[in-house]
């Protein structure tokens, strides 16, 4: 276990074996190592986070987090590894196995996904930062400016008619500049931050008070696919 901080700060790598569309996706090479690895090396050279884990169900996806300098504390259990399984549980799940295991209690918790292995060097700091300084906050979210704005864009309803996606602050706002339409952005999968009491006695990956931290577009990869990787 890591020695002790002045705030206690966990980053978590959900890292699961059992993809149907791509198994052990997180173990593909990317420019030399496992796609998982970059998401290891951002929370171990983060000078905020305490521990770095790996939260997989499969054995040999954690034997390379360990090789990469990550801790395997648990396997995740089969039932928290589905397809369409959310954050949130599999999240409950880290945080009440090192309570009663370890009793480990962190304050916050880092979320670094493996599908997002480009970060700029400081970008977790900044994150755990920025949360530690705002103590209304609920969470942190990574985003980056949109490439296509939503007011934009529209959605087909059963008839086959165009409907747009947004317009409840301007009258038709899929007709306006661009220029007239307020900034709108993506969220990544380079960081989250969460309070360990929004995921605990909130029961949601978020809150209610949300901070955001904006990242150069230079950085946006999201791999999801082995297409993704070539």
């Amino acid at each position: 276990m890591a020695k002790k901080k002045a705030h206690e700060v966990l980053a978590i790598i959900p890292a699961r074996g059992g993809s149907k569309s791509n198994p052990r996706k997180n173990l593909q090479p990317f420019t030399g190592h496992p796609l998982m690895a970059y998401a290891i090396a951002a929370g171990l050279q983060a000078q905020s986070v305490t521990r770095v884990i790996v939260s997989t169900d499969d054995e040999q996806i954690a034997e390379a987090a360990r090789s990469y300098g990550a801790e395997t504390p648990f396997i995740r259990p089969a039932e928290l590894a589905l397809d369409d399984t959310p954050d949130w549980p599999v999240f409950k799940h880290a945080l009440d196995w090192l309570a009663e295991n370890e009793d480990y209690q962190p304050e916050l918790v880092v979320q670094l996904r493996p599908t997002s292995p480009l970060r700029p060097p400081d970008c977790v700091d900044r994150g755990i930062e920025s949360m530690l300084s705002h103590p209304e906050a609920d969470s942190l979210r990574a985003v980056v400016p949109s490439g296509q704005n939503p007011y934009k864009m529209w959605r087909i309803d059963e008839s086959g008619r165009l409907l747009p996606l947004l317009n409840d602050e301007f009258e038709e706002p899929y007709n306006m500049p661009r220029q007239k339409l307020p900034p709108t952005y993506w969220q990544t999968g380079h960081l989250d931050v969460m309070r360990a009491s929004t995921i605990l006695e909130k029961k949601t990956m978020t809150g209610d008070v949300i901070l955001s931290l904006v990242l150069d577009p230079a950085y946006t990869i999201d791999i999801d696919t082995l297409r993704d990787l070539s």
